[in-house]
């Protein structure tokens, strides 16, 4: 079944970022705790002044992730129902889709799904869709085939 699939890469995918975002956190403190013990004058407050900034933006980063992985449990007992909505896998003519959270495209046997957000643009536009419908998204129209 690929909605246990998608839901895995996106938990994995998930987990990495996360991985990732905390050793460069390591990384930032290590460097303003160096930053720290030099006093070579305003040259010292424009390195500690930037590595805050990094750090700061890190952080923001590290929130999102930690609301995806939120987001991304909602999805652990998902049942179909037929609508397109948050955790449905939508197959179109001309895409398929996991309506979870961003994340990097997941192969599936031959087939490439896009995991994207809700409040994405496509997303907004599948959503409340069943089989049958079409929407137009870049000029490009679609129609949506499987909806599960």
């Amino acid at each position: 079944m690929p909605q246990k699939k998608l839901y895995n890469h996106c938990k994995n995918k998930l987990a990495q970022t996360l991985e990732v975002l905390e050793i460069r956190k390591a990384e930032i403190l290590i460097a303003l705790e160096s930053e720290s013990k030099s006093s070579a004058g305003d040259k010292h407050e424009t390195g500690r002044a930037m590595i805050q900034l990094e750090r700061e933006k890190l952080g923001e980063q590290i929130k999102k992730a930690e609301q995806n992985q939120v987001v991304l449990n909602q999805l652990k007992h998902y049942k179909s129902t037929g609508v397109v909505r948050f955790g449905s896998v939508v197959q179109t003519n001309n895409s398929n889709y996991y309506i979870a959270i961003p994340v990097n495209n997941c192969l599936i046997d031959t087939s490439t799904f896009h995991c994207i957000s809700p409040q994405s643009p496509i997303g907004v536009l599948l959503l409340g869709k069943k089989v049958g419908d079409q929407l137009v998204f870049n000029g490009i129209t679609s129609t949506i085939t499987v909806v599960i």
